[in-house]
C-alpha cells in the first residue's frame, strides 16, 4: 500500500506537467519600464543595465510598437531631464510641453491601445535627487503632494491611462484622485507604489535617471529612508496598501520583487485590487552579470523569477525582462 500517494505521477512528462500547472505566464502579464531622454535618434545603453537604453521619443515610439506586437500591453515611463530644468519645486514636472508630456502624447498617438503609466515623483526634476520638495532639511509631505497633483493632471491631459505615484508621500493617492476628478479625468486610474522599500536594489535605476540623493549646500536627507519603507517591516506594507486602496488606488505595487515575495503574498491576501510587482533594476542587473560569467542560465533564471513573482500573487509584473520574456513565450 505504501506509498498510496505518488506526487511524481503528475510530473511524469511535460504534457502532464502542463495540464496541472498552477501558474502561467503570458506577455500581457508584463509592463515594460522605459527611459526617455531629450533629442532625436538618441539611444544610449545604461552601463549597469545591459540591454536597457535611454531613448529619444522617436526611438521610444518605435520600441513601443515592437513590444505591442509581442503582446505587451503596458509601459511604465520615466524621463531624464536636463540639469538646467531641475530645481527644488519640480515645476518642470507639470510643464505641458515637457519631455514626459511629449512622450505620452507620442506613444498614445502611435500606439493608442498601449496602456501608458507615467511615473509620478519629483526626483528626476529635483536638484537634490529627492522625490519631493525640500523644506527645513526634510521632504515636505503636503507641499510635495500639491506638486504631484499638478504633475498627474498634466499626464492625464497628455493622454496617460494611469498615473503611477512612486514617491511614498502620505495621503498622496487621495490628493491625486481628488485632483484628477476635479480636472475631469475620472477614468484615469492610479497605480500606487504602496509598498516601496528603501532598497539597495535600485542602484542601476538611479544611474539611468541620475535620481540618487545629492550633496547640497543646504541640509537635505542623505537617503530616502524617511519616506520609503524599512525593509525589516512586513505589517507596515499591508497597512500602506490598504490605506492606498481606501484613498482610491486602482492597483497597488510592491517594490522590489524577488526579495519581497512574502510581502507580495501578504498584500495580495489583504486587498481587493490588482497587485503589481516591480522586478527592479538591481535584480535585472544581477541576472545579466551572473549569466555573462556563465554562472547562471540567463533564460531559465529569467523565466523562473518571473514565474515566481506571478505565483506569489502578481497580476502585473513591471520588468526590464519584458521584451526578452515575451519573445521566448511567443516561441513556445
Amino acid at each position: 500500500m505504501f506509498p498510496l500517494h505518488r506526487g511524481r505521477r503528475l510530473r511524469t512528462n511535460e504534457s502532464i506537467r502542463s495540464l496541472v500547472r498552477e501558474t502561467t505566464l503570458s506577455p500581457s502579464d508584463f509592463m515594460f519600464p522605459m527611459f526617455i531622454t531629450e533629442g532625436e535618434n538618441v539611444q544610449v545603453e545604461i552601463p549597469s543595465m545591459v540591454g536597457i537604453y535611454r531613448r529619444s521619443i522617436d526611438l521610444t515610439v518605435k520600441e513601443v510598437k515592437e513590444i505591442y506586437d509581442l503582446g505587451i500591453r503596458a509601459v511604465n515611463i520615466y524621463v531624464k531631464v536636463s540639469e538646467d530644468l531641475k530645481d527644488n519645486t519640480g515645476k518642470e514636472a507639470w510643464n505641458p510641453n515637457g519631455l514626459m508630456q511629449q512622450a505620452i502624447k507620442a506613444i498614445k498617438s502611435a500606439c493608442p491601445k498601449m496602456i501608458v503609466m507615467p511615473d509620478v515623483a519629483l526626483d528626476p526634476y529635483s536638484i537634490y535627487g529627492h522625490d519631493g520638495i525640500i523644506e527645513n532639511g526634510d521632504v515636505a509631505n503636503d507641499a510635495t503632494n500639491a506638486a504631484l497633483v499638478k504633475m498627474a493632471v498634466s499626464h492625464a491631459q497628455a493622454g496617460a491611462d494611469f498615473v503611477a505615484p512612486s514617491d511614498m508621500m502620505d495621503g498622496r493617492v487621495l490628493r491625486l484622485r481628488e485632483g484628477l476628478d476635479a480636472a475631469g479625468f475620472h477614468n484615469v486610474g492610479i497605480m500606487s507604489y504602496s509598498a516601496k522599500y528603501a532598497s539597495a536594489f535600485y542602484g542601476p535605476f538611479r544611474d539611468a535617471l541620475d535620481s540618487a540623493p545629492k550633496e547640497a549646500d543646504v541640509e537635505v536627507p542623505k537617503d530616502k529612508k524617511t519616506y520609503q519603507m524599512d525593509y525589516a517591516n512586513r505589517i507596515e506594507a499591508v497597512k500602506e496598501a490598504l490605506w492606498d486602496v481606501e484613498e482610491g488606488a486602482d492597483m497597488v505595487m510592491v517594490k522590489p520583487g524577488i526579495a519581497y515575495l512574502d510581502i507580495v503574498r501578504e498584500v495580495k491576501n489583504a486587498v481587493d485590487v490588482p497587485v503589481t510587482v516591480f522586478h527592479v533594476s538591481g535584480e535585472y542587473a544581477m541576472i545579466k552579470a551572473a549569466s555573462e560569467r556563465g554562472w547562471l542560465d540567463h533564460d531559465k533564471i529569467m523565466m523562473e523569477q518571473l514565474m515566481c513573482i506571478k505565483r506569489a500573487g502578481a497580476s502585473l509584473i513591471s520588468t526590464y525582462f519584458a521584451k526578452e520574456a515575451a519573445i521566448l513565450l511567443n516561441q513556445k
